[in-house]
């Protein structure tokens, strides 16, 4: 008897000891995340950021930093909403995947069988868009895109936009991010599926996988807890520049939060939205005509972080950078959303992540 009461006083003492060494690392992990932020938004009163680092599906870390809303004095929250940018780009691309598993078209379909007389189409496939291999020039580079920035575009105007422009390579000749590529396959889904953009990523995505805050952006619709952009000029902060979200579309056009992103990872991995063999096209590199393998899947770009596979995407639009990391070995996900465009979250986070792998 005697002896099972100091084995188990023995398991209590090893228990408490781990228990603390367990605080003192998540501490530990803490801190040291705070310090590598705060290197980059230490101005309390500018623009802020929010970031959420998870570990197997559950927050492990979750702070905001900076004003939400400068003119009012406004603290950031987790809970607050940015735009995404080009993190767009992840739900356009599971959304081509989830029309594909419902049998209405294939990857490998050239875009002139939704779009006709699109020029070269014929040679163009969906799978080029996804990985920016087409060699459609993309309009952000285009001069005359001020022309039309704070216009209110069809998709399909905004196709026409840049359609006969010159191609600047051969289909799969090379990788060059594209976003135009990206704006034809938001016009193919609507094409396709016979619903707005919008809808379909709320019906397919958003409340399946239960992200009650996200949405297409609108600068004119009341959005609670909207984080607002901003630029930094040589004399200080101004409200960010306008255009209209129709012009980025479906390669740059949604808002989020980091609770709703972490839904997101959730979802893929958990196979809410798509089956395992579908979805796992998205996380593969592919080749290039001469077989060379780049570093792009579709909607996310295939790296690593000290040796580890890592899934990653950035985002930029006026007022707002964002970034996200995913290592799927140690299923561990980093979030980094700044209402600056004079902040870009992009190392941060992969520097978050590499504390992360190592905590």
């Amino acid at each position: 008897m005697k002896k099972i009461k100091n084995i188990c006083s023995l398991l209590f003492v090893l228990l408490f000891i781990f228990g603390i060494s367990d605080a003192v690392s998540a501490q530990s992990l803490e801190v040291r995340i705070d310090s590598l932020i705060l290197k980059n938004f230490s101005d309390k009163n500018g623009p802020g950021g929010a970031f959420m680092v998870a570990r197997q599906g559950n927050i492990i870390y979750q702070k905001a930093f900076g004003k939400a809303n400068l003119e009012l004095g406004v603290d950031m929250t987790p809970e607050n909403v940015f735009q995404l940018g080009s993190m767009t780009k992840q739900f356009t691309a599971i959304a081509i995947l989830i029309l594909e598993e419902q049998g209405k078209l294939n990857i490998d379909d050239p875009i002139s069988k939704y779009i006709q007389d699109y020029p070269g189409g014929s040679k163009i496939k969906l799978h080029h868009l996804l990985t920016h291999t087409s060699g459609i020039k993309d309009f952000t580079k285009m001069k005359s895109l001020s022309d039309i920035a704070q216009k209110e575009m069809t998709p399909k105007m905004m196709v026409d936009f840049f359609r006969n422009e010159a191609a600047d390579f051969s289909p799969g000749e090379k990788f060059e991010y594209n976003n135009s590529g990206y704006v034809l396959l938001g016009y193919i889904i609507e094409l396709v599926s016979k619903e707005t953009y919008d809808n379909f990523l709320k019906k397919y995505i958003f409340d399946k996988a239960g992200m009650d805050q996200s949405r297409y952006a609108s600068d004119r619709t009341v959005i609670a807890k909207r984080a607002y952009g901003y630029h930094k000029k040589e004399y200080g902060y101004v409200n960010k520049t306008v255009i209209d979200f129709s012009v980025p579309f479906s390669s740059g056009s949604l808002m989020s939060t980091t609770a709703d992103m972490l839904k997101w990872q959730n979802a893929l991995n958990r196979n809410v939205l798509l089956g395992k063999a579908e979805t796992s096209k998205a996380f593969r590199r592919y080749k290039l005509n001469n077989g060379d393998e780049f570093s792009y899947g579709y909607g996310w770009h295939i790296k690593d972080i000290n040796g580890i596979p890592s899934r990653e995407h950035g985002g930029s639009i006026f007022g707002f950078k964002t970034m996200g990391v995913y290592i799927p070995e140690k299923d561990i996900y980093v979030v980094g959303f700044s209402n600056c465009d004079c902040n870009s979250p992009t190392q941060l986070v992969r520097d978050i992540a590499s504390l992360a792998l190592k905590s």
